[in-house]
């Protein structure tokens, strides 16, 4: 984990999940805190023998590897805490992160992981995109949903903390299939972040680039050619193909290996989410044939 500077105010820590800080006065915040009580422990360490404050934190989203710290924070120190709108009420009760993963049922033990339900915490602040002032900080937020359902970037002091947004090249291909719950609407807030302004953006997994547009290029061509692959699949089986069918012959091709349930269900989704693109785009069609979901031409 290294603590990198980016300008004046705004650093990162550069890690498996990235971790923003921003110092305003006598005032800081953390954007986002990594995934559990381990990864704060060595953040908040790290910034005592510097001297730099910790008294505001933002989440992006409320996926568990971006918020699992955040309740060993919150008990050990006050900080105003900050979060979009949607994504606070999963973040008060993450549990209801393996309950959607699980199709509404109630989750099985092996379920309860920290990849899967972060600890509960307290959002002080429930915002929506745009401009807001908060104590010391300015900031703009951007809604930037198809990774998540409600995710928003901040920008901030010239520099933009985009979440999971976009994934550094490195971890797009690392991850093959990368979870998604829209693609369509992932594609969309990949051709959103063009359009912003900024001296260089932190992706939530990956490096700090100024020039982090070419990146954004990369993701919108990986996932096109994912929705291409899928729709030629789904266009070869003359009398459709079934959602299991597709998963499996996916991940397959894709060579993702499943060996826990919690995995197949974060690669379920994924899949599903490129369904859901090319229905929104209308490049298929599906129907409930012998209670089955199929997938047509």
């Amino acid at each position: 984990m290294n603590f990198i500077s980016l300008n004046e105010t705004c650093y990162y820590f550069n890690a498996a999940v990235n971790i923003g800080y921003v110092r305003q006065g006598d005032q800081g915040m953390l954007i986002d805190t990594g995934i559990d009580d381990s990864v704060m422990r060595k953040v908040r360490r790290h910034l005592r023998e510097r001297e730099l404050p910790v008294t505001h934190l933002f989440i992006t989203h409320a996926h568990a590897d971006h918020f699992g710290g955040a309740h060993f924070l919150q008990k050990r120190q006050d900080v105003h805490t900050i979060a979009p709108t949607f994504e606070a009420v999963i973040l008060e009760n993450p549990v209801l992160e393996p309950l959607y993963l699980f199709g509404g049922n109630a989750p099985l033990p092996e379920l309860n992981n920290k990849f899967i339900q972060g600890k509960p915490m307290r959002i002080d602040s429930v915002i929506n995109a745009g401009e807001h002032v908060i104590d010391n900080f300015s900031f703009q937020t951007y809604a930037l949903p198809g990774h998540s359902y409600h995710q928003q970037a901040i920008k901030i002091n010239g520099i933009l903390y985009a979440g999971d947004s976009y994934f550094g090249e490195e971890q797009l291909h690392k991850h093959k299939i990368p979870y998604l719950t829209d693609a369509d609407a992932t594609l969309q807030s990949l051709t959103d972040l063009l359009s912003i302004t900024c001296q260089g953006a932190v992706p939530g997994h990956g490096k700090y680039e100024e020039d982090f547009k070419a990146t954004v290029q990369l993701n919108i061509q990986y996932h096109e050619e994912l929705l291409e692959w899928a729709k030629r699949e789904i266009h070869s089986h003359v009398k459709g193909i079934t959602h299991e069918q597709l998963v499996t012959t996916m991940c397959n091709y894709f060579g993702v290996q499943n060996n826990q349930l919690s995995q197949w269900l974060l690669y379920r989704t994924a899949v599903t989410a490129y369904l859901v693109g090319l229905i929104k785009r209308e490049e298929i069609n599906h129907e409930i044939k012998e209670n089955r979901w199929l997938f047509k031409r």
